[in-house]
């Protein structure tokens, strides 16, 4: 019996495979399509405090190696969150995260504050990455400071564990994340969209309402990678990574160089699938490779020369 099994912080997913924010919905919506109890955790759309309607359109463009978007993080709010659409995700045999925005400090603490009331959540992800909201999101992760003073606020009312969404939008990811685990953080996930625009050449107008948006997509993968190199390197708290994760390779090469876990994210617009059918292949290559438990090959990289 091969244990798939991974730990993140206080939690043990019972296999590396998370669905990334904001590409997975509510996991509801995928309930027809997958098996999702198969899935080592679920990761919902952004909840905020308050309803939020998202960016007028255009709101996503699909390029040939990736796509943008500038969604804005529409939602129901915490509180319809909390009637609609949580059965739904207590029913779940798998771990469920939510991950939280806010356009302030005090929206992160006031909106997990909430959360902590309900059953059914493992744990929390905070998002303070997005580069698509002129309010929130990119500050919260582009200053050690501030996301040091977040962090640390969010512990104080938080009982379940914290994972901190970092953009790869920075000079240095490490920093940003050393200050998240100085302050309460029990794991960080990297990275979110890198900052991308699109231009229509007819028009000469931007494809994005917005005029930039999130760049994601396979061809993101080596900056993920080389990012979650850097925070493997100093963190001491698990990392999970997120970026371009598409194939059971991709998978391996972070947890080779480090990772705890993965979220696949785009890949779910265009092969929903792709995450059994991924954990179906984690397991197969443990057995070629007579491995008795997955975690055997995380951080085992040789950089030896």
């Amino acid at each position: 019996m091969i244990d798939m099994s991974v730990k993140i912080g206080p939690l043990r997913l019972q296999n590396p495979i998370m669905t990334a924010s904001g590409t997975f919905g509510y996991a509801e919506e995928f309930k027809d399509i997958i098996p999702l109890n198969q899935l080592g955790a679920v990761i919902t759309k952004t909840v905020t405090v308050e309803p939020r309607p998202g960016n007028p359109p255009r709101r996503i463009v699909e390029l040939n190696n990736g796509m943008l978007n500038s969604i804005g993080l529409p939602n129901v709010g915490v509180e319809q969150f909390i009637i609609e659409k949580l059965y739904f995700l207590q029913s779940l045999k798998t771990t469920v995260i939510v991950n939280v925005a806010g356009k302030t400090g005090d929206g992160f603490v006031e909106c997990v504050r909430r959360l902590e009331d309900v059953d059914g959540i493992a744990g929390y992800e905070l998002n303070y990455s997005c580069p698509n909201v002129k309010e929130g999101g990119l500050s919260f992760s582009s200053n050690a400071a501030t996301a040091a003073q977040v962090t640390r606020a969010v512990r104080r009312v938080a009982k379940r564990p914290l994972i901190v969404k970092l953009t790869p939008n920075v000079t240095s990811i490490s920093e940003i994340g050393l200050a998240c685990q100085e302050n309460g953080a029990d794991a960080v996930s990297a990275i979110n969209t890198l900052v991308g625009m699109a231009v229509n050449v007819k028009t000469r107008r931007p494809k994005l309402a917005t005029i930039t948006g999130g760049y994601s997509g396979p061809a993101i993968k080596p900056i993920a990678l080389a990012k979650v190199y850097e925070l493997v390197s100093k963190l001491t708290i698990p990392v999970i990574a997120i970026g371009g994760i598409a194939t059971v390779e991709d998978v391996l090469e972070f947890l080779i160089t480090g990772a705890s876990a993965v979220q696949l994210g785009t890949v779910n617009f265009y092969d929903p699938g792709a995450s059994v059918r991924i954990i179906d292949e984690l397991h197969a290559y443990c057995i070629q490779h007579q491995l008795g438990s997955l975690s055997e090959i995380i951080a085992t990289l040789n950089i030896s020369r």
